[in-house]
């Protein structure tokens, strides 16, 4: 069983965290959403408190789907809305071609890369992330006490690394390295998304304009891959940006998962 949270009031909404994550992520927006939604949190197979990701086999996009149903039983959950960041927003795009889902929303979803090269860009930029972690776990909950270093530390995920405090910082650090090998297996079946999104379920995708990983040319791909889902900029955010932009992140889940969103949020232009 795959080590989740649950607590909130209103429509459920599963939120999944991006590779070599974990469900820690998204606190920094959980509480406000957790006033108009039932929030889940869970860490993905190989993530955080969750058993060992095992393929026996199997494409790992089909190892995914299926922990994510078996989470969805687990937890009576019929047809809840879903949003994710990274590997996290592909998983939630495609429990919306699957039908599992009442709304699927993605921050800087992963599949839309231009080809090989592209993607050789984001398998070493995960190569550089661990071996970066790795190098400084010694150092890190000295290193962690400084909002500067911080900052620096996460540069490549978000632009304000210093608003999660040391804590947060050294446990997301020990855990993507305690995620290496989820983490290459999935890299390693990785592959453009291709799914068609069935016209009855809405799906909002935002991207972060600094987003350093999954590079903001991107967010165009998307547009024109899905034109029939809303698309929206994070200003000035990166890869992973719930910590970013707090009150955006929010507004743009909790208008997600009730067909509509603000005005104030930019449109992709």
């Amino acid at each position: 069983m795959l080590a989740y949270e649950r607590f909130g009031t209103g429509e459920p909404l599963v939120l999944v965290h991006g590779i070599s994550h974990r469900r820690q992520a998204w606190y920094p927006v959980a509480e406000q959403l957790a006033e108009q939604r039932e929030v889940i949190l869970f860490d993905l197979p190989g993530h955080g408190e969750s058993p060992d990701l095992v393929r026996d086999g199997r494409p790992v996009k089909d190892v995914l789907q299926q922990e994510l149903i078996a989470l969805l039983s687990e937890l009576d959950l019929d047809r809840p809305h879903i949003a994710g960041n990274s590997l996290g927003g592909r998983i939630a795009l495609e429990a919306a071609v699957d039908g599992l889902v009442s709304s699927a929303t993605g921050l800087s979803p992963a599949g839309f890369w231009k080809g090989n090269l592209d993607f050789a860009y984001i398998r070493a930029h995960f190569a550089v992330l661990l071996a970066a972690a790795r190098l400084t776990q010694p150092l890190a909950p000295s290193l962690a006490r400084s909002g500067v270093a911080r900052k620096l530390m996460l540069g490549s995920l978000m632009t304000h690394g210093e608003n999660l405090d040391r804590d947060r910082v050294v446990g997301d650090l020990n855990s993507m390295i305690a995620a290496r090998h989820a983490l290459k297996t999935i890299i390693a079946g990785g592959y453009p998304f291709d799914g068609e999104l069935p016209a009855d379920i809405p799906v909002t995708i935002a991207w972060g304009t600094k987003d350093r990983l999954l590079l903001p040319y991107q967010a165009e791909r998307a547009r024109r891959q899905l034109p029939n889902a809303e698309h929206l900029w994070l200003e000035g955010s990166g890869h992973v940006p719930m910590s970013d932009d707090v009150e955006g992140v929010v507004d743009v889940l909790l208008r997600g998962s009730s067909q509509g969103l603000r005005s104030s949020v930019a449109d992709v232009a």
